[in-house]
């Protein structure tokens, strides 16, 4: 009977391990990674870049948006934005909705800080807060509509309390507009809740336990602690409140139809394409509605770098 060597038994049984738990070797260029990119950058090719691209070429021509020929007109669209002040006057009405913004921000961190902390009855009003933003935007234009009409429910609810003579809240062009903020912000708080809410739940708890042990009073923990931790996002939301307020839309459109000085930059283009048939200049106007709101969002990065956060 042969006898096996130990030092050739042993010289063997590792070779055979490695051999059987080597790992495959990856083949160098491998396109696997970049096939689950092809149907992801195809859709943003052509619903973002090429619509962005036909909006800039539209913008240097005089199409009326049924003519097959687009007649080149060179920077008159621009030249007519600028030197018209009836349409630039309009971002004037943006000014309401950035109040409003901030307005929102400011009360979206507000309940944020609260409901972060052991608060009675906090899961329902996380809820209500965070509901209106779960609605369509123009059943809730169509609901407050029916809100600010006379003899509605704000006016209804006045009553109540002794107050006999109110305004026309969407008629008078000294009031429409802050009725018109005041929706908007109570649409889009709840989304800034979320943000903030989930930010400020991600701060570590030991820090507060130390904050406690030293002392802290409420404010000193929200200024040194949640606010420097929650930082990045107030950036963020800030971002999209400028954004949002120079591009509103949605609910000036469904309850006044841009009516009463209450026409925004974004119907005012609307109505320039569709209604007076003018997409070269309404092209104008959204690519500079478009550097308006990349400018501004550059600079607001200048303020909230993505650097990494002390306290997460």
């Amino acid at each position: 009977m042969a006898v096996t060597s130990p030092t050739v038994a042993a010289s063997t049984q590792p070779h055979r391990r490695s051999a059987t738990s080597r790992p495959p070797k990856r083949r160098p260029g491998s396109l696997t990674p970049w096939l689950f990119l092809v149907v992801p950058l195809g859709l943003l090719l052509v619903f973002t870049y090429l619509p962005v691209a036909n909006m800039i070429w539209y913008s240097f021509t005089s199409w009326d948006g049924l003519d097959a020929v687009k007649e080149g007109v060179g920077f008159k669209n621009y030249v007519d934005i600028f030197t018209r002040p009836e349409l630039f006057r309009v971002f004037f009405v943006s000014l309401y909705y950035l109040v409003g913004a901030l307005v929102q921000l400011a009360l979206a961190l507000y309940f944020a800080t609260i409901l972060s902390f052991s608060t009675r009855f906090r899961n329902f009003f996380k809820g209500v807060i965070f509901f209106p933003y779960l609605l369509n935007g123009v059943a809730i234009g169509l609901v407050f509509l029916y809100f600010f009409r006379p003899d509605g429910t704000l006016d209804a609810l006045l009553a109540i309390v002794g107050v006999q003579e109110t305004p026309h809240w969407l008629g008078d062009p000294s009031i429409v507009n802050y009725s018109l903020a005041g929706t908007s912000v109570w649409r889009y708080m709840g989304l800034n809740f979320v943000l903030f809410l989930g930010a400020i739940q991600a701060i570590p708890g030991d820090v507060y336990e130390a904050a406690d042990l030293d002392g802290a009073t409420s404010w000193q923990k929200f200024r040194y602690i949640i606010f420097p931790g929650i930082k990045q996002i107030v950036g963020l939301s800030l971002i999209l409140a400028v954004s949002g307020a120079l591009s509103v839309f949605e609910i000036p459109f469904i309850m006044t139809k841009g009516a009463n000085g209450s026409e925004t930059f974004v119907i005012q283009t609307v109505d320039t394409a569709f209604r007076y048939s003018k997409v070269g200049l309404a092209s104008a106007m959204a690519v500079v509605l478009l550097i308006i709101v990349l400018v501004i969002s550059a600079i607001q990065r200048k303020f909230f770098p993505d650097e990494k956060g002390d306290l997460v």
